[in-house]
């Protein structure tokens, strides 16, 4: 085959500072690239999380969200986590809410959502 893995995903954002609080200051990723592109009206930020990496597009002409959580396109971001409770405690303490704690109907393990300053649903799943 020709894909080797997912090289990374793309989401769009409304604003810039609280886009860096979530995903570098709480969530802990690194940002790799930082680039300002005034004829797209945006901001482009490059994160790293691990190997994996988050293509984020910062502007204020995105439409909102058209419905939750079933709107087309990219449905949710999931993280790998060992203890979900210990998690979801660090979140809420840097006010973070987040969903009652459920069981994985498939998997049986732990896993709930939170959300990123612009309402895209992330997934902790241990």
């Amino acid at each position: 085959m020709f894909f080797e893995h997912i090289h990374h995903t793309a989401v769009n954002a409304s604003n810039y500072e609280k886009t860096v609080q979530f995903y570098v200051n709480i969530l802990g990723f690194s940002i790799i690239r930082e680039n300002k592109r005034p004829e797209k009206n945006d901001i482009k930020l490059d994160l790293q999380l691990g190997n994996q990496e988050l293509e984020v597009f910062v502007s204020d002409v995105f439409p909102e969200r058209p419905s939750y959580p079933e709107a087309l396109g990219l449905r949710h971001l999931a993280f790998k986590v060992v203890d979900v409770p210990k998690v979801c405690a660090y979140l809420e303490s840097k006010g973070v809410a987040c969903e009652p704690i459920r069981t994985d109907d498939f998997t049986g393990e732990r896993m709930t959502f939170f959300f990123d300053p612009d309402g895209l649903p992330l997934e902790i799943h241990e």
